[in-house]
């Protein structure tokens, strides 16, 4: 079902080749929520080498990120809404793109491997921010407006085929 390409491919040309895989993964467990989770962790990590590849979901209470299926080094278990970029995107609702972390305001540092890293809010099918898809890398600057544009593109393909659960 999942094969990589040896040949060299532009970044959107990488994407374009994952969606339909990643999206066959998805909506083959749709309604095993955090299985599907740690596929697609397992999937983007293993498509493009990153560093680390995980989730965090909002808390019944709704102030804090805990941390969901994930692939990579050891990771914070728990961060608050706007701290550090994963809380921040929570708060603002928005894609948070940051060439380095190290220069980034309020960056939690899980490892000081992480040099650069992307953040997106994942929804139910209410529009409710149920957690984040969080992406790291070795390297400064990694990631850009593409990887945000197809990342979202994942983002809503969980929202539109798994059972997202509503926040209480």
């Amino acid at each position: 079902m999942y094969e990589i390409h040896s040949s060299v491919q532009s970044k959107s040309e990488k994407y374009e080749e994952l969606l339909p895989q990643l999206r066959a993964v998805m909506a083959a467990d749709s309604d095993l929520f955090i299985a599907t989770l740690a596929n697609t962790c397992a999937v983007l990590k293993e498509h493009f080498g990153w560093f680390w590849v995980g989730f965090y979901l909002v808390n019944k209470t709704g102030d804090e990120l805990i941390l969901a299926p994930f692939q990579g080094t050891i990771a914070c278990t728990r961060i608050a809404k706007g701290r550090g970029v994963c809380g921040q995107s929570w708060a603002r609702n928005e894609i948070m793109v940051v060439k380095d972390v190290n220069a980034h305001p309020d960056h939690i540092a899980c490892s000081a491997l992480s040099q650069s890293e992307i953040v997106l809010p994942v929804y139910n099918k209410r529009g409710e921010i149920v957690g984040v898809l969080d992406i790291d890398h070795t390297e400064i600057a990694t990631f850009d407006d593409t990887d945000a544009h197809y990342l979202r593109l994942v983002c809503d393909s969980l929202t539109e085929l798994l059972n997202v659960p509503e926040l209480a």
